[in-house]
């Protein structure tokens, strides 16, 4: 995902599209804080390396991404009608992402290795609302873009989603974001091709 990311951000124009362009990065960052957990789990699950690398986790997959994927998404699109239900998505996921950090502070959170997954352990679940509303911000702005290529990642992210609650429910934000990693490939795909459809300038 870092080679993807890198590759993204050359081929920015603007500064509006580096937010998303570095996403595969970001998301790299947050995947090597996983890996690292994998290694500190077997031998010291309740060290304090695994207590800093599971809050590390948490704190990026239930509170930044809610908040960030909305304003990425917002930033590229042209159409002031998306716009603007991007927005509600946004609050939605400044209000979500807000609870869950409070959350994540507050209560007691675990991580262990369980079945070939992290399963991250909390006091109590969140409620559908809860889920709804993250889902709402993380997804749904990738969906309502005028963009294609976006629109495609929104689409992976949701079936991403469905997969990882149905099959893997135990484990379900350690499978999501590693389907949501994998699949920022497409944004790679969106610069890539938007690159190509601009046009070149006169020549003299």
């Amino acid at each position: 995902m870092g080679a993807v990311g890198i590759a993204a951000l050359r081929r920015v124009r603007t500064p509006q599209e580096l937010p998303l362009a570095a996403t595969p990065l970001l998301f790299a960052l947050q995947q090597s804080t996983e890996g690292l957990l994998w290694l500190n789990l077997p031998q010291a699950p309740n060290g304090p390396a695994s207590i800093v690398l599971t809050f590390v986790f948490l704190s990026f997959a239930e509170t930044f991404w809610p908040i960030y994927a909305p304003v990425a998404v917002w930033l590229i699109e042209p159409n002031t009608r998306r716009r603007q239900l991007m927005l509600v998505c946004l609050a939605a996921g400044a209000g979500v992402g807000i609870y869950l950090f409070w959350w994540i502070v507050t209560r007691a959170h675990d991580a262990a290795i369980v079945d070939g997954h992290i399963v991250y352990m909390t006091e109590s679940g969140h409620s559908y609302a809860v889920g709804l509303a993250y889902l709402a911000a993380t997804a749904l702005p990738l969906l309502l873009t005028s963009q294609r290529t976006v629109f495609a990642l929104g689409a992976i992210v949701l079936a991403g989603s469905t997969i990882a609650y149905v099959f893997y429910w135990e484990g379900f934000v350690s499978v999501w974001c590693f389907f949501a990693a994998a699949a920022s490939v497409t944004i790679l795909c969106h610069f890539e091709w938007s690159h190509r459809r601009r046009p070149r300038p006169a020549e003299a």
